[in-house]
């Protein structure tokens, strides 16, 4: 199996879902990169360690609303 040396950046999007995407490519509307320059392992890596809520972030602050509501 050939190595993959592509490098990476972290993008995020506006509901604060990461993923990754090369770093020679033109990001996709909507996202930004957090991070730049890293091997798929890194890029991965540091997406499990900042990504601890896989809900998007409208879902977390309607939760939110909901509760201190009291309508949860």
């Amino acid at each position: 199996m050939a190595e993959d040396d592509t490098l990476y950046s972290v993008v995020v999007n506006h509901e604060e879902q990461y993923s990754i995407w090369p770093v020679d490519r033109e990001l996709p509307i909507g996202w930004k990169a957090v991070t730049e320059g890293k091997s798929k392992e890194d890029a991965l890596d540091y997406i499990e360690e900042v990504w601890t809520d896989m809900r998007p972030l409208s879902l977390r602050n309607a939760m939110e609303e909901a509760e201190q509501q009291g309508t949860t």
